[in-house]
């Protein structure tokens, strides 16, 4: 029975990468993004399949009614899904709180976290008919760190990983994992919006951040991050879930091998960190 893959934010960037390689791996597409004109160009391109199809949707996620149509729109175009990909994602608002616009901060909350929310939510349906069906969230710089400048991307993002933590759990029983993967740096039209913004704007290490990697020094492939993708899609990958995993600095091929350490630990997580976790037990009761 052939596979299907719903993927966001697919007409550039890391989205348009994992259709392809989907394609590739031999599964119907779903793919949404803003840009008909370029989801178009997208599916024209795909290597001919007469076993495969593919369909898009424009779907602008910073709209609510948008997000509730893409909803309906899959589940009658699918009987069921394998794979949910929730890569769509915004910028916001670069700079200091104290010069953001708050409307912006608030889409940028939807478009990271509440539209895949809500996604999830609606889709659910659909991938509890498979016996083994993945949720891949996309997290991104700040979910496990402080990001001056990037306050409302940063924000979102944490609470994405932490949402996918939480509905792993409750979904385990149903047979669908969760997982969120961090690709680090990579060549994208929202770097190029740092380096566009300034220095002034988003700091100096934001900046040459992202200088070096539109640059081509630091830069992680989108080959590498894909891999990882279809790992945790994978039948190997069974058991891994609730895990925030790095693409370049994970060596997640291995996880396979110590599920049952993983299940139980909360490593490759969001967690508090205690003064006993720094030699500092004098700050703990």
């Amino acid at each position: 029975m052939n596979k299907h893959v719903l993927i966001t934010g697919a007409s550039r960037g890391l989205g348009e990468y994992l259709a392809r390689r989907f394609w590739l791996d031999g599964y119907n597409l779903l793919v949404a993004a803003r840009s008909e004109e370029a989801l178009q160009k997208l599916i024209a391109n795909l290597p001919a399949r007469n076993d495969q199809r593919a369909v898009y949707f424009g779907t602008d996620l910073s709209e609510v009614s948008e997000v509730e149509k893409l909803i309906l729109d899959v589940s009658a175009s699918t009987p069921y899904l394998d794979v949910l990909i929730n890569n769509a994602g915004a910028q916001g608002p670069m700079g200091p709180l104290l010069h953001n616009d708050m409307g912006h901060w608030r889409e940028t909350l939807q478009v990271n976290l509440l539209s895949p929310v809500a996604i999830t939510q609606g889709l659910i349906p659909l991938l509890k008919k498979r016996s083994r069906a993945s949720i891949i969230n996309i997290s991104g710089g700040g979910a496990t760190s402080p990001r001056a400048n990037f306050s409302a991307y940063a924000s979102s993002k944490a609470g994405l990983v932490r949402f996918s933590e939480t509905i792993a759990e409750e979904l385990k029983d149903l047979g669908i994992t969760v997982n969120c993967v961090a690709p680090g740096a990579m060549k994208t039209g929202m770097l190029e919006q740092v380096v566009a913004a300034g220095e002034s704007v988003v700091g100096t290490k934001e900046f040459l951040g992202a200088k070096n990697t539109i640059d081509g020094e630091e830069s992680v492939s989108f080959e590498r991050t894909g891999d990882l993708v279809l790992f945790l899609c994978s039948q190997i990958a069974k058991g891994i879930t609730g895990k925030l995993i790095s693409a370049k600095w994970d060596n997640w091929e291995v996880w396979p091998d110590y599920v049952k350490f993983l299940s139980s630990s909360d490593a490759y997580t969001l967690r508090r960190i205690v003064g006993v976790d720094r030699n500092f037990s004098v700050g703990d009761k």
